[in-house]
């Protein structure tokens, strides 16, 4: 018998930056990942936005590659998107993602900023959180992908 713990936050971008999100589609949009996230194995723990982009805190399962389940992620729910949504057409998440391991011990805090996406964003762009959040993880960028 394995036993695992895979805790993930993941974030990624609407195309081009694009504001899609808003507030009637993005709950139903959260809920929708975490039907995919299910039928993967997986478990969201919490799930957020703004209209440009997402975080989710998940369980990914040690069967699928992060990098295989971000793709799924992204594939099925831009489908659903434009099937659900008319206005949204046009929709498509940006290519790439970020994730980074969370340990147990600081999983509640991750949560806890997760959730307060909108309210952290009155404050800060999503260029400037992804920053902070690349240099806290130390992980080394190429400035051309993280602007706007």
């Amino acid at each position: 018998m394995s036993y695992t713990s895979h805790f993930y936050h993941i974030v990624f971008s609407t195309k081009d930056r694009r504001p899609f999100l808003d507030e009637a589609c993005l709950p139903r949009i959260i809920d929708y990942l975490g039907g995919i996230i299910r039928n993967l194995k997986g478990q969201m723990l919490a799930g957020n936005g703004v209209p440009d982009h997402i975080h989710l805190a998940v369980i990914v399962h040690p069967t699928i590659a992060v990098s295989e389940f971000i793709n799924k992620l992204k594939s099925n729910s831009s489908g659903w998107i434009h099937e659900t949504f008319a206005e949204l057409k046009a929709f498509g998440w940006q290519d790439g993602y970020s994730s980074f391991t969370v340990s147990r011990s600081i999983l509640p805090k991750v949560i806890e900023y997760i959730r307060g996406q909108q309210a952290h964003h009155k404050t800060k762009t999503f260029e400037e959180e992804l920053l902070a959040l690349l240099k806290k993880h130390g992980i080394a960028y190429d400035e051309r992908y993280v602007s706007a």
